[in-house]
């Protein structure tokens, strides 16, 4: 089981919490009606407030201006802001800035910080993360046809990326790119970052997931380099070393992520167990007196409550022990919290009927967004097959080159 928190991080879960609650969730009728970017301007007066709260970025370490909170606490937090679609964003903990953040607080230069972590660990600018080509299998990230030739002192990249989460009015965004082909499998590329203003770099479209394309941090770009010249200085750790940093940034994410998801579930389920009690289908006869959703309530709780006990127990292994050697763990939270997610989701949906379809709940908007938490950092099958073989292997069986 995991170990009981700290009071000075249960504190800062329940204060999340509260500000979650009060502030965060009255903005989602706005959210889901226009999108992201009306909702912008509150959004930034509820990032000022969580700032002058001392909420800001509870992953950070305080040095960079936040909470100091261990990959175990932050995980609780993450279940907290995952209620709301956006309440990540208002804390300076969302996807992908959380995980370029904690890329270049440990790899980065002292250059790298001052001009591109700072800022970011401040709000001041957003980022992004160019990994997935649509020219090749997402669950192979090893093979990329993006490249970064050099010239001199600088790189020319050239290459075609998609699902850039939020490179609409990112300030940078952190490419993977082959810079010596020759090389062996899993030291051919190196994490370059690139500014938006870099000649070459062009945005082809926000993809419209599900039908939606959204906008600003809300959004997955296509996006070509053609000829962008940056600075080798721009490189990430060493040359080669890109797949071992996004195996490391991967780790914590999987588990923010994770927690999230929880919190999708917890948020979901209350709608649902809600709308059980009040939905009548004749007088005096609730939804909840149905057996099947009697059983759907009964398996989305122990589902949720199974999932949450296996996310902390990585976390915490994770930060006693690291991430390689909570490697297993890692892979079980990825593809069984991403399945509860979905038939949690589905449930919910369902009980709501046609009201579960429209844009009146959050959950028509998290059924859109969310079923790719069984796609992206790895394809729940390749976590599941990895996971296997590993435990094969400690049978005797031999590896398969």
């Amino acid at each position: 089981m995991p170990r009981p928190l700290p009071e000075r991080a249960a504190k800062v879960v329940r204060e999340v919490r509260a500000f979650t609650d009060e502030k965060i969730l009255p903005l989602e009728k706005e959210l889901l009606a226009h999108g992201f970017v009306a909702t912008v301007p509150a959004l930034d007066a509820l990032r000022a407030e969580a700032k002058a709260r001392g909420l800001w970025a509870p992953f950070l370490p305080t040095e960079l201006g936040g909470g100091g909170l261990t990959l175990l606490e932050y995980a609780h937090v993450s279940e907290a802001l995952g209620r709301s679609p956006v309440a990540h964003y208002v804390l300076n903990c969302q996807a992908p800035d959380v995980g370029n953040m904690e890329l270049l607080h440990l790899y980065g230069s002292d250059a790298q910080k001052k001009e591109f972590l700072e800022p970011l660990a401040r709000g001041e600018t957003r980022s992004s993360f160019g990994m997935t080509e649509p020219e090749h299998a997402g669950s192979n990230p090893v093979w990329l046809s993006t490249a970064a030739k050099t010239d001199g002192e600088d790189y020319i990249l050239a290459g075609h990326k998609w699902f850039t989460t939020g490179f609409e009015g990112s300030s940078f965004c952190i490419v993977m790119a082959v810079t010596d082909p020759d090389a062996p499998m899993h030291a051919r590329a190196s994490q370059i970052i690139v500014p938006r203003g870099a000649k070459g770099m062009r945005m082809v479209r926000n993809l419209p997931v599900m039908g939606e394309a959204g906008g600003g941090w809300a959004s997955h770009a296509e996006i070509t380099l053609e000829g962008v010249r940056v600075p080798q200085a721009n490189r990430l750790g060493p040359e080669g070393a890109g797949f071992l940093l996004a195996q490391e940034r991967l780790g914590p994410g999987r588990i923010h992520h994770a927690m999230r998801w929880i919190g999708i579930c917890e948020r979901a389920f209350d709608l649902m167990c809600r709308y059980a009690v009040s939905r009548e289908l004749a007088p005096g006869k609730p939804l909840g007196t149905r057996d099947t959703v009697q059983a759907w309530i009964a398996e989305s709780r122990a589902e949720i409550d199974a999932s949450r006990l296996l996310v902390l127990d990585a976390a915490e292994q994770m930060d006693r022990e690291g991430a390689a050697a909570a490697r297993d763990a890692i892979s079980v939270v990825k593809f069984y919290v991403a399945g509860t997610l979905q038939r949690v989701l589905d449930r919910a949906l369902q009980v709501h009927g046609g009201l579960g379809m429209l844009d009146d709940t959050p959950l028509a908007w998290w059924y859109r967004h969310e079923r790719a938490a069984r796609i992206y950092d790895g394809p729940d099958e390749v976590h599941k097959g990895s996971l296997a073989r590993r435990i094969l292997r400690g049978y005797g069986m031999k590896r398969k080159e």
